[in-house]
């Protein structure tokens, strides 16, 4: 028997909407308020719904992921340890090989043009060099 799954039929961007609203605090505006940062620093970034719950954006591969806890807001940036930080935004996560983490708690703000540069930054790390420029003809 298949267990019922209330996610089922729901696009990504709708339950982070969801989660959002479940939050309820600041944690739900602040996963609301990087959300909007992400989607402006690239428009054709993908909503997806990951791992039974994890906000996930993508851009030929994953950008980075927004978990909430009990006392901080987590993204998490998949090749963040190949980014150049020069605003120091990355403070959590950061002995690993591959991943950087921005952990934000309550009445904490994250420089907004700042994130963004991360978020341009890693879709370029993403994208094939093919991709990233079109070809001038010869």
């Amino acid at each position: 028997m298949k267990k019922s799954d209330s996610t089922e039929g729901q696009s990504a961007s709708e339950l982070i909407d969801k989660r959002i609203a479940e939050l309820g605090d600041w944690r739900g505006q602040t996963l609301s308020r990087m959300r909007k940062l992400i989607k402006e620093a690239d428009p054709d970034i993908v909503e997806e719904w990951k791992w039974m719950g994890t906000p996930v954006w993508s851009h030929d591969g994953i950008i980075c992921t927004g978990e909430s806890y009990k006392e901080k807001v987590k993204l998490t940036f998949a090749k963040g340890a190949s980014l150049k930080d020069p605003a120091k935004l990355f403070n959590a996560s950061l002995d690993g090989n591959a991943r950087r983490a921005i952990d934000i708690h309550e009445g904490e703000e994250v420089d907004s043009s700042a994130f963004q540069a991360l978020i341009r930054a890693a879709v370029a790390l993403n994208t094939p060099a093919g991709k990233a420029r079109p070809r001038r003809a010869k």
